[in-house]
């Protein structure tokens, strides 16, 4: 075939991908297992990131970061998720926290946070979810009200990746919970502002080393400059954040899924049973081409979501939900497969897949469960019909 003819990632991307491996390699995989089992945030492996510029990656080159767009920091979650999703959603929480910021904060916002997360300084948060609104966001409970020169803010936020750890955070309030999605409101909040506290580190069935906690806002003062965009926009922002975040959940399904294919086609080749190797039995043969599929569709499907964050496509939303959904799913079933092939050796904690089986699990919830992306896939598509 002729080589402008070719489907791949232009060479530089290529070239990040090889420098963010090695590193992955050499500093972070060697301390996976360690991290599952501590359940311990590893601040000098960020730092390590920040030694090597990588927290500035997919961040515009007028806050200091290297540009690259959502491409290039989609190629540094899957690295990073190869060896260790747990480490992985440090970048990735910063970028989540960030996304507001980018669509509807002021220009002193983006200098002073982005900044600060582009230096490996800050990191920042998205505080959504609560007790009793999950799937359905716009039922949230936290309230805010206007009190001179501050806005109060009074609530709890569950399952807040990063909480605790991170120095800011995005969260959505509203003023009067009965008017649903029309209240809600998006603010900065920092970790020492008076009225913030953080509640139990949840124990958690994988991504273990990434803090996950409580956000309790007990009339939190905000200064008024603080909020993100115009008072009533934050389920907006919320929304939209959520289309270019959800293709990062991809690219960590999409890591996950490789690192366990890698490993699991690693042992069927050392394995032997019945004379020889595993890996020339047709059973295993079968099941690591099946992995390798769903992860090339996987694959095709987050760089096509990714490319259309960085175009700001109209579909953005359709491919977003598409991406994040079908990498999940097959993160799932990959992982489970890999778990087979090592057979006993699969289920013990000396092997790595079976912690990568317990970290794919969670990429089917976060950032919309999987039963919520096909709602939005469907919506996509009638709305397309009725058009």
């Amino acid at each position: 075939m002729d080589d402008e003819r070719r489907f791949e990632l232009p060479e530089e991307l290529e070239e990040f991908r090889s420098i963010v491996r090695q590193i992955a390699e050499e500093k972070i995989a060697p301390r996976a297992a360690e991290i599952d089992e501590t359940d311990e945030w590893p601040e000098d492996l960020y730092q390590v990131l920040a030694d090597n510029e990588l927290t500035g990656v997919g961040y515009p080159e007028e806050y200091g970061g290297s540009g690259g767009g959502h491409l290039a920091f989609g190629v540094l979650m899957e690295e990073l998720s190869r060896v260790s999703a747990g480490f992985a959603l440090a970048p990735g929480v910063a970028k989540l926290g960030s996304t507001p910021l980018m669509l509807a904060g002021t220009e002193g916002q983006r200098r002073e946070l982005i900044g600060g997360i582009v230096r490996g300084e800050v990191l920042m948060s998205y505080a959504l979810t609560e007790p009793g609104a999950g799937s359905d966001a716009a039922s949230l409970t936290t309230r805010y009200a206007r009190d001179g020169d501050a806005f109060v803010l009074t609530g709890t936020k569950r399952f807040i990746t990063g909480a605790g750890v991170s120095q800011a955070y995005i969260v959505f309030a509203t003023k009067d919970p009965s008017l649903r999605a029309k209240g809600i409101s998006a603010f900065l909040v920092m970790k020492d502002d008076p009225g913030v506290s953080f509640g139990r580190k949840e124990e958690k069935m994988g991504i273990r080393g990434s803090p996950t906690r409580e956000v309790i806002l007990e009339d939190a003062r905000i200064p008024v400059d603080r909020i993100i965009g115009e008072e009533e926009e934050g389920f907006g922002i919320a929304m939209r954040t959520l289309d270019y975040s959800r293709p990062l959940i991809g690219c960590q399904a999409l890591g996950i899924a490789q690192g366990a294919h890698d490993a699991s086609a690693r042992y069927a080749v050392e394995r032997q049973q019945f004379g020889q190797r595993i890996a020339d039995f047709e059973a295993i043969q079968f099941m690591l081409a099946d992995m390798a599929m769903k992860i090339e569709a996987s694959r095709m499907l987050v760089y096509r979501a990714l490319a259309a964050c960085d175009a700001d496509d109209p579909r953005m939303t359709y491919h977003s939900a598409v991406a994040k959904c079908f990498a999940s799913d097959a993160a799932m079933e990959i992982t489970i497969d890999a778990v087979q092939i090592l057979g006993g050796y699969g289920y013990v904690r000396e092997y790595p897949v079976e912690r990568m089986m317990r970290d794919a699990k969670i990429t089917q919830i976060y950032e919309g469960t999987n039963q919520i992306q096909r709602v939005v896939i469907a919506r996509q598509i009638l709305r397309a019909l009725d058009a």
